[in-house]
């Protein structure tokens, strides 16, 4: 799975239209995803303090199956590679979504059901 922390009005034209897509695909040819260990340091550098947030997990064996291709490519400035999605993203692929807000210390935290289990 992949991982998308999406602005609302994003993820509301998502809903409307059945594609999600954002600033950065029209910007730089590609929507930027996270692999799940990487959601909570994207949201620390990029979205600190934001409470509007919505995470969402896109299925990447449905976008390949909707000939949405993925490359993972490296980010120097993050030293990890991260995957590029080349184009709109189908409803369908969506698997899962929640909200995501900063907590009042602004820290972030994964959806329950992303947490890994404690032993």
């Amino acid at each position: 799975m992949l991982y998308r922390i999406a602005e609302p009005d994003d993820w509301h034209q998502t809903q409307q239209t059945g594609f999600f897509a954002s600033a950065d695909l029209a910007a730089e040819g590609f929507i930027h995803s996270s692999e799940q260990h990487q959601i909570l340091e994207t949201a620390r550098r990029y979205y600190a303090g934001r409470a509007d947030l919505v995470l969402l997990e896109w299925d990447e064996d449905a976008l390949a199956g909707a000939r949405v291709r993925v490359e993972r490519e490296w980010v120097p400035s993050r030293q990890q590679h991260f995957a590029h999605v080349f184009g709109p993203v189908p409803l369908t692929a969506v698997r899962r979504s929640w909200p995501l807000a900063a907590t009042e210390d602004g820290a972030f935290r994964l959806p329950h059901e992303l947490e890994a289990p404690t032993k």
